[in-house]
């Protein structure tokens, strides 16, 4: 079976495709064998992650069409124009049974070449809510998944399932006394985790580093950067006191993310999709502070968190708040028991093994 991938630029819509490979290939088992070729956008996280996975991978141009000026949308435009070209190309050489799209800018293009060539066209939304490019793939997928119930009345009719978030097996398998021994952390102490997703946020890193103090005299704090930041927040760790600096972690990228969140006590973090899928797999209690973005933002996803009682959402004009708030809530055992079992409530082991067989069917 040959399947194209294709998702948009962050790790929330790469790895939901590299986890439903890997279902796909444990379903088709010694029936045959699994080809894939992963389409995205160069010089973002797509072609780093595959890289990492070993996979084969093709960029196309690809860009926001929601900006706010004319010659912004222009521009948007034209690149998809040559990105639908370059991935319709693609699409006739690598000749897949069925082509899998994440959602994100990068995927529209791969989209369109699909429905071109009548391919069968799989479209997931990480989401709670669909973006524009999730809205414009819809109307040309044969089948849509959702990862939340609450996403179906703003889809299509008929198209769509909600599944979960498809996420890495070693979240389901991930430890916290041996992620804690895994990443040098004591294993009496409690554990802040503060991650701005793959590429970093720097409200987050900047809230860090003022509060950074009375984060620390509450709990370790593991802080996940972004390559961009990582060299001045590890030159803020290194000006600590040695004391102060054993219980400050600064990592720019950090590939074991699941050994991180299972062994976190509390999380801080952007609202992106993983969060929906990630969160529940390791039952962690988060602080989720929604990215705010040229034409959406992610408050819907900290919002759905927050109404099931995994998560309290902070937005970003109130993170002077953050220390006070992550004190509280560490001190309530009770509290981050309740949303521990709030967030494991909302766990979906099978939405990898569910979008597969979406994918075999419509092959078939």
């Amino acid at each position: 079976m040959r399947v194209i991938l294709s998702g948009g630029g962050t790790g929330g819509h790469v790895y939901p495709a590299l986890a439903v490979a890997t279902a796909l290939r444990q379903e088709l088992a010694e029936r045959e064998p699994l080809e894939v070729l992963y389409i995205g956008v160069r010089g973002r996280m797509d072609d780093v992650i595959i890289a990492r996975e070993g996979l084969p991978f093709r960029a196309v141009r690809a860009g926001a069409l929601r900006v706010g000026s004319f010659w912004g949308t222009a521009k948007g435009l034209a690149n998809l124009a040559v990105g639908a070209w370059q991935a319709l190309r693609m699409v006739r050489q690598f000749r897949p049974d069925a082509v899998f799209a994440t959602g994100g800018y990068a995927s529209v293009p791969v989209g369109v070449a699909a429905r071109l060539c009548r391919r069968p066209l799989i479209v997931y939304l990480p989401d709670v809510r669909p973006g524009w490019a999730v809205r414009l793939l819809a109307r040309l997928a044969t089948r849509i998944a959702t990862t939340a119930e609450a996403s179906l009345r703003e889809l299509p009719r008929g198209k769509a399932i909600a599944v979960g978030y498809p996420i890495r097996e070693e979240f389901w398998s991930a430890r916290c006394d041996d992620a804690r021994r895994c990443l040098s952390l004591d294993p009496e102490a409690k554990v802040l985790l503060v991650s701005g997703a793959s590429q970093g946020a720097h409200a987050l890193n900047q809230a860090v580093a003022d509060h950074l103090d009375e984060l620390l005299a509450a709990c370790e704090v593991v802080h996940l950067t972004g390559r961009a930041e990582e060299s001045r927040l590890a030159a803020l760790r290194q000006a600590l006191p040695e004391e102060r600096r054993r219980h400050y972690h600064v990592y720019g990228y950090l590939h074991e993310m699941p050994q991180a969140m299972a062994a976190a006590d509390l999380a801080v973090m952007r609202s992106g999709a993983s969060v929906l899928g990630e969160l529940p797999a390791t039952g962690l209690p988060a602080i989720l502070v929604p990215g705010v973005y040229e034409g959406w933002d992610q408050s819907p996803n900290a919002r759905f968190m927050e109404e099931e009682g995994a998560a309290v959402m902070l937005p970003n004009n109130q993170l002077h708040r953050l220390p006070a708030l992550v004190q509280e809530l560490l001190s309530d055992e009770a509290r981050l028991e309740s949303m521990r079992q709030a967030a494991q409530r909302l766990a979906r082991p099978e939405a990898a093994r569910c979008i597969a067989q979406l994918l075999m069917g419509a092959a078939a």
